[in-house]
């Protein structure tokens, strides 16, 4: 945490201290004026004249400074100003914009309000250090104990909700921008990241229509194996001097630490975006049509409560050990979950994403991530809305069924999941080139 200098002896009051340094820069002026009449008598050479008054304007000068600085209050005197975004020109090229590490930190309010308001919250990122440790008095509860490993691990660090930032890019939401694309990557995965780059990723000026830019971003955490750290971390660091399109924050990258990137992300989104009409949130593993999407957002409204996916109703918590999705009734007892949008890919009207930061921060963190955003939407009363057009399971579930291979079937989509980039790359030359249908499915 950052503290002010630490004081020695009584504190004097302003005033004091500014009569006091009044009086040495008075002692000052007269001494130059004994010294000017000294040397202009004793037939000095005009350049040690010179030399001498030099002196004593600098030494006037300096005294003149601190009689400015303890004319403030301490309060005003050690006011932090607003942090950098860089250490130095050459940090800024490797790494993009990052946060200033010395800056205070800033406590989180006890209560929060989901309704956001204009003069809410930081104006920059204000977790600058990690100050997490375990929660210890979990190991003295006898449910704990009879815990898989990484739910004991999950539950030790839930209360660390936010981490500093190692890359940062607000400028993305500069200007006129009327959807932002944002991507849940992971740092070994270059390889997604390009081919997203190449095809759905790619930026547009206009979104047409008289409407803004379309800006893309990635979301990343840190690299899980601490051997692999450093070696990925200057990767990481070339490619975004290259693209300048990812934001990084200082937590492993896991299966249950995505939750922690929803909650980055949409504090980032209150801070640094407040504007933005729309919201594109997916993985690195799907194929999206953008003119589909821009096509269905052509008639909405940023003020909607919009949330749009492939949502799942009653969706009843997995209890089987051997499942990834796996919950033990102790971190979740109901019978079923609150409606929910398949994270692989869903739009969100920019106001009903900065509501979304607020709630959320009334919640405890839960593992799976798209589960934990139906909650948070669960605590505003909103409903996510169904769409056919978005096939986070795959266009068919049955994965060996021919449609899931379709051109056809994905120039009709918003999204379908799951692609890999060698795949990703054949599917969009195939929608985008001479490709013609017998008919057109609408799902618009």
């Amino acid at each position: 945490m950052g503290h002010g200098p630490r004081a020695t002896g009584k504190l004097q009051s302003p005033q004091h201290s500014r009569q006091r340094s009044a009086q040495r820069l008075a002692q000052v002026e007269r001494a130059c004026q004994a010294a000017q009449v000294l040397t202009s008598h004793s037939g000095l050479r005009s350049e040690k004249r010179n030399l001498y008054r030099s002196a004593c304007l600098a030494l006037a000068l300096l005294v003149a400074v601190t009689v400015f600085q303890r004319s403030l209050t301490p309060g005003q005197f050690l006011q932090e100003p607003p942090p950098p975004t860089l250490g130095s020109p050459k940090a800024q090229k490797l790494s993009g914009n990052l946060v200033n590490p010395k800056s205070f930190w800033k406590s989180p309010k006890d209560v929060v309000d989901p309704t956001p308001t204009a003069s809410q919250g930081p104006q920059t990122w204000d977790v600058t250090t990690t100050n997490c440790s375990a929660n210890v008095n979990l190991t003295h509860q006898p449910w704990f104990q009879g815990l898989e490993p990484h739910f004991r691990q999950f539950l030790f660090y839930r209360h660390c909700r936010y981490f500093p930032m190692l890359m940062n890019h607000p400028e993305k939401c500069g200007g006129d921008v009327y959807l932002l694309v944002v991507v849940k990557s992971v740092i070994t995965q270059h390889d997604r990241r390009e081919a997203i780059r190449q095809t759905w990723g790619r930026e547009w000026e206009s979104a047409g229509r008289g409407r803004g830019a379309v800006r893309t971003l990635f979301l990343l955490g840190t690299a899980s194996k601490q051997e692999e750290r450093t070696h990925y971390q200057q990767l990481l660091a070339y490619e975004d001097r290259l693209y300048g399109d990812i934001l990084q924050w200082d937590f492993l990258d896991s299966f249950f630490n995505l939750t922690l990137k929803e909650i980055h992300f949409l504090k980032w989104l209150d801070i640094y975006c407040p504007n933005i009409p729309f919201i594109f949130k997916g993985d690195d593993d799907v194929f999206v049509n953008p003119t589909n999407l821009l096509e269905f957002l052509a008639d909405r409204q940023p003020q909607e409560n919009l949330f749009v996916g492939d949502v799942l109703q009653r969706a009843r918590p997995i209890r089987r050990k051997d499942n990834k999705y796996y919950i033990p009734p102790i971190l979740y007892s109901k019978a079923s979950y609150p409606p929910y949008a398949g994270g692989g890919g869903f739009l969100m009207a920019g106001r009903l994403a900065r509501r979304l930061h607020h709630a959320c921060d009334t919640l405890e963190l839960y593992p799976i991530d798209d589960v934990f955003l139906g909650m948070c939407l669960e605590v505003l009363g909103v409903q996510p809305t169904a769409h056919k057009g978005f096939k986070t399971f795959g266009i068919s579930q049955n994965r060996s069924s021919r449609m899931n291979k379709e051109p056809c079937f994905f120039r009709s989509m918003l999204v379908v999941h799951k692609l890999l980039p060698a795949e990703l790359l054949a599917m969009w030359g195939l929608v985008h080139g001479n490709l013609t249908c017998s008919r057109k499915l609408q799902v618009l």
